[in-house]
């Protein structure tokens, strides 16, 4: 069977479609990831300190006093971008996903025709084997027979 090694690779179009292939694609994609990163959630942390350092302390600069209803301002636009972006992460992931699995299932598949050829071949070779194996010994028998049966004649 002459199949196309490379078959899996190309006109995979249902990879692009959450992100899409162009630029916003790619930055999407790079961002969505970075949410999930202990490096973000340091850094978060560190700029959520901050702010309510800042605000407790410099009391002429509270431009967000207590219960810092602009940090969560903040936050909820962000979370408002960075869900969206996250599932469209996932779901770009999961079509991923669905087409190597279905691209291992086609090469199992392949694996299994392939194997189950060579089996059929090696079982007609072990019959060929079998019937020369039988030939030859029917063939050593007879010139056996006559030589021995030669011999004692004379």
């Amino acid at each position: 069977m002459n199949e196309d090694p490379l078959r899996h690779i190309r006109g995979h179009e249902e990879l692009h479609g959450a992100f899409g292939t162009d630029r916003f694609g790619a930055i999407a994609e790079r961002i969505a990831r970075f949410f999930g990163t202990p490096q973000y959630i340091i850094g978060q942390s560190i700029v959520v300190v901050i702010w309510i350092a800042v605000n407790a302390i410099a009391i002429s600069l509270r431009w967000d006093p207590y219960p810092f209803i602009l940090l969560n301002l903040a936050f909820s636009t962000q979370a408002a971008y960075a869900a969206p972006l996250i599932l469209l992460a996932q779901t770009r992931q999961a079509a991923h996903d669905k087409v190597h699995e279905e691209s291992a299932a086609r090469h199992r598949d392949y694996l299994s025709r392939k194997q189950e050829k060579l089996l059929e071949e090696n079982t007609t070779l072990t019959e060929q084997v079998k019937e020369l194996t039988e030939h030859v010994d029917a063939l050593t028998r007879a010139i056996h027979a006559q030589v021995v049966g030669g011999g004692t004649g004379g």
